[in-house]
């Protein structure tokens, strides 16, 4: 049997937690497997006098990430801290600068600096592993850098986030505002005390941004992703999406078309028929289309103590068995710079809620208004008995519209706003009917 692998371990929070015990209670399971014995022989964390479920000096302790990255005799720095910057930057820089593989859970630090430490990783002849990172125990990263390596991907959509897959699926299943399904999940723990980052995209954009440079082979640009958030949903949307045959979920998306790469986060209504619809809860989801595979579907935890350790442990158990691929499927240095294409491009059916005026030539108004843009609308329904009303003289109203561009939606938009005839401005989800 080859030398133990050597590793230490910054972050023993949740996941740290279980990775500990997992290591422990699968010891030699995992040696027969890999032919080498995962060895813990280091930690670090904030507070060296929390009550942990093993004993104090069984590993070697140290006070900062920093030190543990580079002390001697490590394999693997396993990075479980968190945060884009400060301690969890540093701490791999240093582990991979010192030739130490890295394995981490951390999607902001690979969306924000992804491209330096896989090129820092490659010059090293080291693993920047990061299974963990993106949809917790669903395998999509080992899948689209290894498993879809003979297909061309051309398009990748996921359920990435389970606060707001919860908070959406709670609003259908019970009939439940925004506001009390975000505090349901605050109170159970799948939502912070500030919940933006999850309810506003930014989780999923920096999850997608990732996904996005394995699937095209381009540099990670999280700055190139359009992003929305659920904040504005409510309920009348989520009855009137369930009417017409829809969900509503929030979706990272990345495609090719004759643009360039199109990135986007937002609310999204999606055919009750497709895999993604089905869903719910705290459940993630990816969908990928490779012209070899058609389109491939992977739903699993996307977080919780367990589910991430295991993809932490699938990190390590490859590096132990030398499998050390670049960390974005092909070399860093021929990672491309990704055309941004504007969300105004993009193309699709939409769902606009308005409230309109209740006076003689608003109806007429805005269908000219739409149909000086050359956009066909699909259906045209008010929607009495919503969530938030404008008051009596105002009519709440559902376009469905043909498939069009971004760009005409909103020029048709601005134009009806400025008639007169809508009390407030419109509500937008765009459609996907496959």
């Amino acid at each position: 049997m080859a030398d133990n692998l050597r590793i230490g371990i910054a972050g023993l929070g949740t996941v740290g937690g279980e990775l500990v015990a997992m290591l422990q209670a699968r010891a030699d399971q995992l040696s027969a497997q890999t032919g080498r014995r995962l060895e813990i022989v280091g930690v670090s964390a904030r507070d060296r006098s929390k009550a942990r479920p093993f004993a104090p000096g069984t590993w070697a302790w140290f006070d900062t990430p920093e030190a543990l990255a580079v002390a001697p005799g490590l394999d693997v720095f396993v990075e479980l801290i968190g945060g884009e910057d400060g301690p969890a930057l540093r701490s791999v820089t240093a582990a991979l600068t010192h030739g130490r593989h890295v394995v981490t859970a951390n999607k902001a630090l690979l969306a924000n600096s992804g491209l330096q430490l896989a090129s820092l990783a490659e010059a090293n002849h080291v693993a920047l592993a990061f299974e963990a990172a993106v949809a917790g125990g669903v395998p999509v990263i080992k899948t689209l850098r290894e498993g879809l390596v003979g297909s061309q991907i051309n398009r990748i959509s996921g359920i990435l986030n389970g606060t707001c897959n919860y908070i959406l699926s709670k609003m259908e299943t019970e009939g439940l505002s925004f506001t009390q399904c975000l505090a349901e999940a605050q109170r159970l723990g799948y939502a912070e005390a500030d919940p933006t980052f999850d309810i506003g995209g930014f989780d999923t954009a920096h999850k997608l941004a990732i996904l996005t440079s394995l699937a095209f082979g381009t540099a990670v640009d999280r700055d190139a992703i359009h992003i929305e958030g659920i904040q504005s949903i409510t309920l009348d949307d989520i009855r009137a999406a369930a009417a017409l045959g829809f969900r509503v979920k929030l979706l990272g998306v990345a495609e090719r078309n004759e643009h360039g790469i199109e990135q986007r986060v937002h609310p999204t209504m999606i055919a009750h028929s497709a895999a993604l619809a089905q869903v719910m809860g705290v459940t993630n989801a990816v969908s990928i289309d490779a012209n070899a595979h058609q389109r491939l579907t992977l739903i699993g935890p996307g977080a919780g103590g367990k589910a991430t350790a295991a993809a932490v442990i699938a990190d390590l158990t490859d590096i132990a068995r030398g499998n050390v691929p670049h960390p974005f499927a092909v070399p860093a240095a021929e990672l491309t710079p990704g055309e941004r294409v504007p969300m105004q491009a993009h193309r699709g059916g939409y769902y606009i809620r308005m409230f309109v005026q209740d006076r003689p030539g608003a109806f007429a108004a805005i269908a000219t208004r739409m149909a000086e843009r050359g956009i066909s609308l699909e259906s045209i329904m008010q929607r009495p008995g919503v969530e938030h009303f404008s008051g009596a003289s105002n009519v709440p109203v559902v376009l469905i519209t043909h498939a069009t561009t971004e760009k005409l939606v909103r020029d048709a938009l601005a134009a009806i706003l400025a008639d007169g005839y809508v009390s407030e401005a419109p509500q937008i989800f765009r459609i996907e009917r496959d």
